[in-house]
C-alpha cells in the first residue's frame, strides 16, 4: 500500500449526521435490505423516487437473460419526472439551470421556463414528423438548448443519441447511419475557449458522406450567427420552429423498458457500439445515485463539468439533478479559458456546493497552479463547497490529496465514482456521509450493486489478489442491448467464460485485504481510457490504415500519462522507406491530423513511432505486450523467442 493509500479519511461528523445515508451502519442496513429482498429493495426505491402514470406490478423479469427487464408493465415519462413534477410541487420559480457561456455571460432558467422551452421544442419535433420510437441525433455543445433537446425527445417518446461535439464528420455519419436517425439537432457553431468551432458544417459533411438517407430534417440552434451553408426544405432554424409552438405538450407515457437513449461507445472492434438504455430503470438510478452519492439537498448548487455528449452529462446533468428538483450549472467553455482559474472563479461566483469533475482536469489544473500562483485555488473563495467528486477514470492518490486539500480545504469528502456508459449510474463509490475514504480507491459498491473480483473462470479471487471486475446481479439502469446487435451485446458483456451469468465490466480490479475496498487497475480489453473517454485501439488503427497513400500497417497501444491518465501510442509501417528526423515529424503531424479528421481530436496519438515492420510472431500475430513496454520506455524483458524480427524493437524507440 502506498503512503497515500494507507491514510483513512472518515466522513466529517456534521455532514454524516445530516446525510441521506448517515454513517456506515445506515449503508450496511441498505446493503442487507437489498441482499434479503433484492426486487423488493429496488421496487421500494422506484416507488419513492419516480412518478408513475401506471404503477408497475413486477420489478425484475429474468426470463430472457441477459436481456433483463425492470418495471416493464409500469408507464411513465422522464420529462414529466424532471420538469412537470417539480413545477406541480411548487418549484416552478426555482432556478433549474445556471448557464455560464464561454465569455462569462450568465443566464438563469427556472423550472417553469425549462418546461415551457421543452414543450415548445417537443411540439416542434412533432410538427416535423418525429414520433415515438424515432431516433434523433443531437450534435451540440454545452447549452440549455442541448438539455432541452434531450428532454423534448424524452417527452414525445423519441430515442435520442447525443454525439459529442468534438467528433468528426465520419464518426457522426457512422452513428446516424447505425441508429437510422430521422433528424439531427445541431447549432451553427460552438464557442469554446474563445474560438468559434463548426458544428453545422460537420453535420453537412457527415450527411454528404452518404448512408444518412434516413435524415428528414436538420434543426439548427443559432449560437454565433456564423456563416453556414443551408439546404432548403431540410434545414430549419430552432428559434423559428419553436416560437410558433404552444408551451404545453402532453407527455407520451411509455413503458419503463422503452429506449430512452442510445449512446455510442468505443469497443475493441472498429465499429462503435450503440449502448441502449431504458426509461424507468435508468431514471431511478440517475435520481438515486445523484441523491445518495452527492448527498444532494434542496439548497445545493450542483456542478458536473462533463459534456452532454458523454454518459456523465446524461445522468448527472440532463436527468439526475433535474429529477430531484436541484439547481445545477451548465458550462459552455473550457477550464483554462480565459485562464486556468476559470473553474475556481465559477465555484466562487455561483456558490457551488457539489463539484464533480475528471482526474484529467484536476491534473492539468495542478500543473497550471504550480506554474502560476494567480490561478491557484487558494486565491478564490471556495468555502461554499461541501462535496467533491471524481469521474471518468481512477484518480491517482497524489491528485486526490491535492484536490482534497487545495480545492476542498481538507473538509470536503471526495466521491471517487466508478461506473460506465453501460451501467447508467454509479456502481462503486463512497457515500460522503458514510464511507471512510482512501485516496485512489472507489471504496465500496453502491447499495444494491453486487460487484465482485473473479478469475478467468468466474470464480471469486481472495481479497488482495487482482482479477476481473464483474457484477453478479442485474440492476435497474444497466445496458439493455447493443442497438441492432444483440449477439455482440451478449459476447461483450455476458461472455460464455462466465456461463453468461455475470456482467463483465472490462476492467481489472483488486480488493483491499482488510477493508474490501475496490481499486480499479485498468482495462482488460483493447480499449484505452484517455481523459476519461473510451477509445477503441482497433478504431484508431482502422483510421490510420485508411490513410491509404501512406500507411501500410498500424498498431495502437496505451501508455500511462500523468495528465490524461492514458496516452495513445501508434506504431506505424509506411508504404515507403522509414522516415527519420524532420521528415518523420512532418509525417507524424500529417497522421495525427488525419486521425483527428476521421474520429475526432481526442483520438489523436500522442506518440507515433515508425518501423520497417511491426514486432510479430512467426505466425504473423502482432506482439502488443512488447509494444506496450516500448511505449512506456521500459527495457523489453519479456520472452522474445517467438519474435520473427527482434531488430525491429530498436527502430521503434524514437517517438514523434
Amino acid at each position: 500500500m502506498s503512503e497515500h493509500a494507507s491514510k483513512l479519511y472518515p466522513a466529517p461528523e456534521a455532514l454524516a449526521r445530516a446525510a441521506h445515508v448517515p454513517g456506515m451502519a445506515a449503508y450496511e442496513k441498505l446493503v442487507a435490505e437489498a441482499r434479503e429482498d433484492y426486487e423488493g429493495y429496488w421496487s421500494r426505491l422506484a416507488r419513492e423516487l419516480v412518478s408513475w402514470k401506471k404503477p408497475f406490478t413486477k420489478a425484475l423479469d429474468q426470463s430472457n437473460a441477459p436481456f433483463f427487464k425492470w418495471f416493464e408493465d409500469g408507464t411513465l415519462n422522464v420529462s414529466y419526472n424532471c420538469l412537470d413534477k417539480n413545477v406541480e410541487a411548487g418549484l416552478g420559480d426555482k432556478t433549474a439551470i445556471i448557464f455560464e457561456a464561454d465569455d462569462g455571460k450568465v443566464t438563469k432558467v427556472s423550472y417553469k421556463a425549462l418546461l415551457d422551452k421543452t414543450c415548445q421544442m417537443a411540439n416542434a419535433l412533432k410538427a416535423q414528423g418525429v414520433k415515438k420510437g424515432d431516433r434523433v441525433v443531437i450534435y451540440m455543445s454545452m447549452s440549455v438548448e442541448g438539455v432541452v433537446a434531450m428532454q423534448a425527445c424524452a417527452r414525445i417518446g423519441a430515442t435520442h443519441s447525443v454525439v459529442f461535439g468534438g467528433f468528426s464528420a465520419q464518426s457522426l455519419r457512422d452513428r446516424i447511419e447505425d441508429a437510422r436517425a430521422v433528424m439531427v439537432i445541431t447549432a451553427d457553431e460552438q464557442l469554446r475557449g474563445g474560438k468559434q468551432l463548426p458544428l453545422k458544417a460537420i453535420v453537412d459533411e457527415a450527411i454528404g458522406l452518404g448512408g444518412c438517407d434516413s435524415i428528414k430534417s436538420v434543426i439548427v440552434y443559432k449560437r454565433t450567427g456564423g456563416n453556414i451553408a443551408w439546404t432548403a426544405g431540410r434545414d430549419q432554424w430552432m428559434h423559428e420552429l419553436t416560437a410558433q409552438q404552444s408551451t404545453t405538450c402532453e407527455p407520451e407515457w411509455v413503458s419503463a423498458e422503452h429506449p430512452l437513449f442510445l449512446l455510442y461507445t468505443s469497443g475493441s472492434t472498429g465499429k462503435p457500439k450503440g449502448v441502449q438504455h431504458s426509461t424507468g430503470g435508468y431514471l431511478l438510478m440517475a435520481a438515486l445515485t445523484t441523491k445518495w452519492t452527492f448527498d444532494l439537498k434542496p439548497d445545493d448548487i450542483f456542478w458536473c463539468t462533463a459534456d452532454i455528449g458523454w454518459v456523465t452529462g446524461h445522468t448527472y446533468i440532463a436527468y439526475g439533478p433535474l429529477a430531484l428538483g436541484a439547481t445545477e450549472i451548465v458550462f459552455e467553455g473550457v477550464p483554462t479559458y480565459p485562464d486556468a482559474g476559470r473553474f475556481w472563479k465559477m465555484i466562487q461566483d455561483h456558490k457551488v456546493s457539489i463539484f464533480y469533475t475528471a482526474p484529467t482536469a484536476i491534473r492539468s489544473l495542478i500543473k497550471a497552479a504550480e506554474s502560476n500562483e494567480a490561478v491557484h485555488p487558494k486565491k478564490y473563495d471556495l468555502s461554499s463547497l461541501r462535496i467533491l467528486g471524481s469521474v471518468g477514470e481512477p484518480i491517482n492518490p497524489a491528485a486526490w490529496e491535492w484536490y482534497h486539500e487545495h480545492v476542498g480545504g481538507g473538509r470536503c469528502p471526495i466521491v471517487d465514482t466508478f461506473w460506465q456508459t453501460e451501467t447508467g449510474g454509479h456502481m462503486i463509490t463512497p457515500l460522503p456521509g458514510a464511507t471512510p475514504l482512501v485516496p485512489g480507491s472507489c471504496t465500496l459498491p453502491f447499495p444494491g450493486i453486487d460487484a465482485a473480483v473473479v478469475d478467468e473462470t468466474g470464480k471469486d479471487v481472495p481479497w488482495g489478489q487482482g482479477g476481473i471486475l464483474v457484477v453478479k446481479k442485474p440492476w435497474p439502469s444497466m445496458i439493455r442491448t447493443i442497438w441492432g446487435d444483440p449477439e455482440r451485446f451478449k459476447k461483450s458483456y455476458y461472455p460464455a467464460d462466465f456461463q453468461g451469468k455475470y456482467y463483465l465490466a472490462g476492467d481489472g480490479a483488486i480488493r483491499d485485504e482488510k477493508t474490501g475496498y475496490f481499486t480499479i487497475t485498468g482495462r482488460i480489453d483493447d480499449v484505452l481510457n484517455v481523459s476519461g473517454h473510451r477509445m477503441g485501439t482497433m478504431e484508431i488503427e482502422s483510421a490510420l490504415v485508411s490513410c491509404t497513400d501512406l500507411v501500410a500497417e498500424a498498431a495502437v497501444v496505451g501508455r500511462p500519462d500523468e495528465t490524461t491518465g492514458e496516452a495513445i501510442c501508434a506504431f506505424v509501417v509506411l508504404k515507403r522507406p522509414r522516415p527519420t528526423g524532420d521528415e518523420a515529424k512532418a509525417i507524424a503531424k500529417q497522421l495525427r491530423d488525419w486521425v483527428g479528421k476521421e474520429i475526432g481530436p481526442i483520438a489523436k496519438p500522442k506518440d507515433i513511432r515508425f518501423g520497417d515492420n511491426l514486432p510479430k510472431t512467426r505466425s504473423g500475430k502482432i506482439m502488443r505486450r512488447l509494444l506496450r513496454s516500448v511505449a512506456k520506455g521500459e527495457a523489453v524483458t519479456q520472452d522474445t523467442s517467438t519474435l520473427e524480427n527482434p531488430a525491429i524493437l530498436d527502430q521503434l524507440g524514437q517517438a514523434y
